[in-house]
């Protein structure tokens, strides 16, 4: 049996005992595009340059004719059946050789935390899995490629990457001494670096319910090397009060289902259910499903199952929306009829708004707030023509009040005050105006230019003779 062969067979007892597994998808192999500088494997009779400062094990399937070559500092070659190099001859590229050389790429770009670099063994049409759970959790078995060469980086070392075992170059550790050993010995040192560790422990998840995938502390650097390529911003939702799953690093479309489980809760007879019921009828969702802990709960909350809960995350893949709120109303209504069954005791939804139309948010936003000014401006009138009603009948009943004519002199200068006194609140016959404190002024909708000057009321104004 060859080692791809045994490795299938490892994955099958896997199985069995309801281990996941991921799989590592790069490789530092000579021939894929994707490791050099151009994006094409060198042409014959090319110049071939690795990093000078960097460690890496290279695979070679093929020969190849090359005119030069320039090794990096600590390497290896692991030459497959009939592949090697060769002196160019007459048969090369008559276009290869006149450009710029061929340079591999940095082998210690891969990142173990990056999740877009594993790949999960029990993946199915229609699931997915959050962002913390895509890289290996603490139960998982990990499996690097026997028939590749690879490079891994563990990281900055806050925290060691613990899994239950590690399969790499036909050997399975299980056991944190063998790990060390192998990582210590110079096979090791070519295939994983950086200043994180690595670790394995023997429990596998033992919960019918599931585990939780105990990467939590290590999601700051999962976000960061996901979205490196992006800048390290999170692309704008197309939805309108997005959701962010536990174990997400960026906002999205959809719903989410939470779900209270009692000990007969079977989390994969349930993520079959979803798939053979429900998603066929709801098209242009993906699904997650999984045990995360649950938000602090209220003092005096007892028991296992209280720090942890069932998380359904249907997320919007296609350009209709809300078919994920129609799919959690369904399912809300399965826990309604068969929750005993199932081995659930409550569920809730949430569900994000509507999407983004043709104007942007910012449009969005501009509009509403625009439209609240206005209101506010219309109610401001109302209320400035209701006080002159007002005004006006207590005028008509009141006693007419006398008004100093404008040029008497006054036996004193006075600084006037900004703005005019309204007789209507004042005390009738007083001798001197009722002095009032200085309010702040009002917040404005409109600016409007500040003036020092005041004056006389002509509804309340006499007549002069």
């Amino acid at each position: 049996m060859g080692a791809l062969g045994r490795v299938l067979l490892w994955l099958q007892l896997c199985a069995l005992t309801r281990a996941a597994y991921k799989l590592w998808v790069p490789n530092t192999d000579f021939e894929p595009a994707a490791n050099w500088s151009q994006n094409r494997t060198p042409c014959a009779g090319a110049a071939v340059e690795f990093p000078t400062n960097k460690m890496v094990s290279v695979l070679v399937r093929e020969g190849h004719s090359i005119s030069d070559m320039l090794l990096p500092r600590d390497g290896e070659f692991v030459l497959a059946s009939g592949a090697g190099f060769s002196a160019p001859d007459a048969s090369r590229d008559p276009g290869c050789g006149t450009g710029a050389p061929a340079l591999f790429l940095d082998p210690d770009r891969f990142s173990w935390h990056d999740p877009r670099l594993w790949r999960s063994g029990d993946a199915a049409q229609g699931l997915f899995s959050v962002d913390a759970e895509r890289v290996p959790c603490r139960h998982d078995d990990v499996v690097f490629p026997p028939d590749a060469s690879f490079r891994v980086g563990l990281g900055p070392g806050a925290r060691p990457a613990r899994v239950r075992s590690v399969r790499a170059l036909g050997q399975t550790f299980t056991r944190d001494e063998d790990l060390a050993a192998f990582l210590a010995s110079r096979a090791g040192r070519l295939r994983f670096h950086g200043p994180g560790a690595l670790s394995v422990g023997p429990e596998a998840c033992a919960e019918p319910s599931g585990c939780v995938c105990g990467n939590a502390e290590v999601q700051p650097w999962i976000c960061a090397a996901l979205l490196r390529p992006l800048g390290g911003r999170c692309p704008p939702a197309a939805c309108r009060d997005a959701l962010r799953p536990e174990g997400q690093c960026c906002d999205l479309c959809g719903a989410i289902v939470s779900l209270t489980h009692g000990p007969t809760f079977d989390i994969e007879r349930y993520r079959a259910r979803l798939l053979q019921a429900f998603l066929p009828l709801h098209q242009g969702l993906q699904v997650a499903v999984s045990k995360v802990p649950r938000p602090p709960r209220p003092r005096g909350t007892a028991g296992a199952e209280a720090d942890t809960e069932i998380q359904v995350v249907l997320a919007e893949t296609g350009p209709q929306t809300g078919g994920a709120g129609r799919l959690a109303r369904a399912l809300l209504a399965d826990v309604a009829e068969h929750g005993e069954a199932l081995g659930v005791l409550s569920a809730t939804a949430r569900e994000s708004g509507a999407p983004v139309g043709d104007g942007s948010a910012e449009g969005l936003v501009g509009s509403g707030l625009r439209a609240e000014l206005a209101g506010a401006v219309t109610a401001g009138l109302l209320l400035v023509l209701l006080a002159l009603a007002a005004g006006a009948l207590l005028l008509r009943r009141a006693p007419r009040p006398t008004w100093g004519r404008r040029d008497e002199a006054a036996p004193a200068p006075v600084v006037a005050p900004l703005g005019f006194s309204n007789p209507v609140f004042d005390v009738a016959g007083s001798a001197e105006p009722v002095r009032r404190t200085p309010q702040p002024p009002a917040p404005k909708v409109e600016n409007s230019s500040a003036s020092r000057s005041y004056f006389i009321n002509p509804l309340f104004a006499e007549a002069e003779a």
